[in-house]
Order: C-alpha cells, then structure tokens, then sequence
C-alpha cells in the first residue's frame, strides 16, 4: 500500500505563488501516474494536474493551464505543483493521488486512482 502525504497549503493573496508537495512512500509503490485534484466547499472534486514518472507527460486542466506546472523527484519519491498567479476560485483543499498504468484520459478522473492523500488547504484572498 501507498501512502500519501501533501504539504505546503497555505493562505496567499491572489497573483502570488505556492508550492504544493506530495510524498509517497511504502513498499509496494507501483503506480507511474500522479495527480493532483481539489475540491472547494459545496463543489465537486476538480482535476487538476497529473503527471508520469517516467516520460515527463504532464495534463492539465483548463483552468489552471499556464499557471501551474507539476513536476516529479523520483529519488525523493515526491511530487510537485507549483501555482502561480493564484486566483481566489483556486480557493480549495488539494489532493493528491497515485494510480497505476492509467492513460491520458484516465487520469481526468478520480475513480482511476488508487490511493490518496489527506489533503492540504490552499486558501487565496482578494
């Protein structure tokens, strides 16, 4: 089983920048897609990013394209979204998740995920 820990929630202001954290671990890690989610209160859970171990193919939402960017350190077994130029709608608790052989469809989709973190709070004011 593998277990997932976020990090580097926070509160900023908008137009400024954050960076999110994802460390995995446990011994039976199989999974080579990572993704990032987030659900704000009274809405739906809304992909985010998603990205590969190995081959650097990165997805992103509409939303968020061109502002954030996920990236991978495989030696630390961590992964990485960087956002910038923070809107308040980006005001929610970010997930991330590991699943295994998924394709670039798939990954849109929470129900293809395996495991899951608990979730750190990002929280951008006007």
């Amino acid at each position: 089983q593998v277990q997932l820990v976020e990090s580097g929630g926070g509160l900023v202001q908008a137009g400024g920048s954050l960076r999110l954290s994802c460390a995995a671990s446990g011994r039976t890690f199989r999974s080579y897609v990572m993704g990032w989610f987030r659900q704000a209160p009274g809405k739906e859970r809304e992909f985010v990013a998603a990205i590969r171990w190995s081959g650097g193919s990165t997805i992103y939402a509409d939303s968020v394209k061109d502002r954030f960017t996920i990236s991978t350190d495989n030696a630390k077994n961590t992964v990485t979204l960087q956002m910038n130029d923070l809107k308040p709608e980006d005001t929610a608790v970010y997930s991330c998740a590991s699943g295994a052989y998924l394709t670039p469809g798939s990954t849109r989709y929470a129900r293809n995920y395996d495991y899951w973190g608990q979730g750190t709070q990002v929280t951008v004011s006007s």
